[in-house]
């Protein structure tokens, strides 16, 4: 008889989510599902805020990647106010990105991935986590802990706290940088520069022990997805969209942020909390394309930094087009760290960094407002809509996680057909359907929504445990 196997809770990720592989009555898989199965409910609990509130808001729905948040929510504001911020701005907003990008990535690999890559897919799982990689290799997991530390201070000394930082505001940011702190944070950037240089050496020379997993981890044709800048190279902070496909080729250029609703639009499965946005032109779920390292280094042209670049030339070799495994994402995360470090440098180097002019002032002028950044994990937006009285309307939050929910569900089905064997089920096969979901290191607290009513169950019981009363719906 067939048969279904459960993976719950998936490990060594961000947030809540389960796997479901369904096997036929011979034991071969012919389905597997990534279940979503926490809800968030974001998107409603921001109506009739005032929108200068937003960004604040927004910062706490994830305490990985809260600067994400508040810079895309300060974004849409600004848009709101009908403002342009001062560059000095719009620069320290960058390096307070950048700098959560670096601490992030190293979470990611360091922490959530490295297990897998120096204990063994198949190693004990009592071992193969973070206390086994200090045992084994405490050098590389000191290295992944300072490389972190490095990216909340720097978080912490322009915002003044290192998770959920209010000094991103619409119009700018609250307080101009001083000159100590921007050389106690350039004093750090060296030795986190020597940390990643290593790290990269060490991750290239592995890539044969790992063929099979590079061959099968969601490696499949798809679109691609991220922000570049006029100069067609990598950006986080501000750009337009670009999609290309599996060959390289440029799909959609150009694309500004308030005609992203012609491009993506989003569908609902009722087995996840998770939506499933899609390529509009393509149609669902032939418009599946993947964000986040792996796609943004796929569609540039240049990072714009010069150690970035050589280690860019290098990965986009692995592929005829574009880099397809999405194995491949841990080296674009080491890439993206390189690039983070070497871009706070540059915008630190310039004198105008210290000016005082950092904020500009207004009411709300305009009805709408859209706020788009690349996170850590891909491309976030913010869509807002407010009232004559500047309280929100509606809101809807395009999650960087969601994005990749499609090529997730593939991924999991590619990897579970090639290594589970029903008839006789080992961890380490299990483990591999777990690592394709770490590649893509999805952070799935901020980016759960529900479409209709949710089922809901409310009991009331009294100190003794006697339940007095119950409230259904259905």
């Amino acid at each position: 008889m067939a048969k279904q196997l459960v993976i719950d809770p998936v490990t060594r990720i961000e947030g809540h989510g389960k796997i479901t592989i369904h096997l036929d009555d011979r034991g071969r898989v012919n389905q597997a599902f990534f279940h979503v199965t926490q809800f968030r409910g974001f998107e409603k609990l921001c109506e009739g805020r005032p929108f200068y509130e937003m960004p604040s808001l927004m910062a706490r729905i994830c305490g990985i990647c809260p600067v994400s948040h508040l810079i895309a929510s300060a974004k849409a504001c600004d848009a709101i106010l009908a403002v342009r911020i001062p560059e000095t701005a719009a620069n320290l907003r960058r390096i307070m990105n950048l700098a959560q990008l670096v601490q992030s990535h190293a979470l990611s690999f360091f922490h959530l991935s490295s297990p897998d890559l120096l204990l063994g897919m198949d190693a004990d799982p009592a071992r193969r986590n973070l206390f086994g990689l200090a045992e084994k290799h405490p050098q590389l997991a000191r290295d992944g802990i300072r490389l972190r530390q490095l990216g909340q201070q720097i978080i912490e000394s322009l915002g003044g706290k290192r998770i959920h930082p209010a000094w991103v505001v619409p119009g700018g940011v609250n307080e101009p940088l001083s000159s100590d702190l921007r050389d106690k944070i350039l004093a750090k950037l060296p030795e986190g520069m020597n940390i990643i240089k290593r790290t990269l050496d060490w991750f290239k020379r592995g890539l044969d022990d790992y063929q099979e997993e590079i061959r099968t981890f969601a490696n499949f044709p798809s679109l691609f997805m991220g922000m570049v800048n006029p100069n067609k190279e990598l950006a986080h902070y501000d750009g337009t969209l670009r999609f290309v496909d599996a060959s390289g080729r440029i799909v959609a250029d150009k694309v500004n942020l308030d005609k992203y609703m012609d491009y993506i639009a989003e569908a609902v499965e009722p087995w996840s909390y998770l939506k499933f946005p899609y390529f509009k032109p393509y149609g669902y779920p032939d418009g599946m394309y993947r964000v986040g390292p792996l796609a943004r280094l796929n569609v540039i042209e240049s990072c714009g930094t010069k150690l970035a670049d050589q280690e860019w030339a290098e990965f986009r070799a692995l592929g005829r087009g574009a880099v397809l495994s999405s194995f491949q994402y841990h080296y674009a995360r080491l890439i993206e760290i390189l690039y983070g470090l070497e871009r706070i440098q540059q915008l630190l180097d310039d004198p105008a960094i210290l000016s005082k002019h950092v904020r500009a002032f207004a009411g709300p002028n305009n009805f709408e407002g859209i706020g788009i950044s690349e996170a850590p994990r891909g491309t976030l937006i913010h869509h807002y809509k407010v009232d004559e009285e500047g309280l929100m309307r509606d809101a809807n939050l395009i999650i960087a996680t969601g994005h990749n929910n499609l090529a997730m569900n593939r991924g999991v089905f590619q990897v579970a057909r090639h290594y589970v064997d029903g008839r006789k089920l080992s961890e380490g096969m299990l483990n591999r359907v777990e690592a394709v979901i770490r590649a893509f290191d999805p952070c799935l607290s901020c980016s759960t929504h529900a479409l209709g009513k949710m089922k809901l169950s409310i009991q009331l019981y009294d100190c003794d445990g006697t339940k007095l009363d119950e409230v259904r719906r259905e």
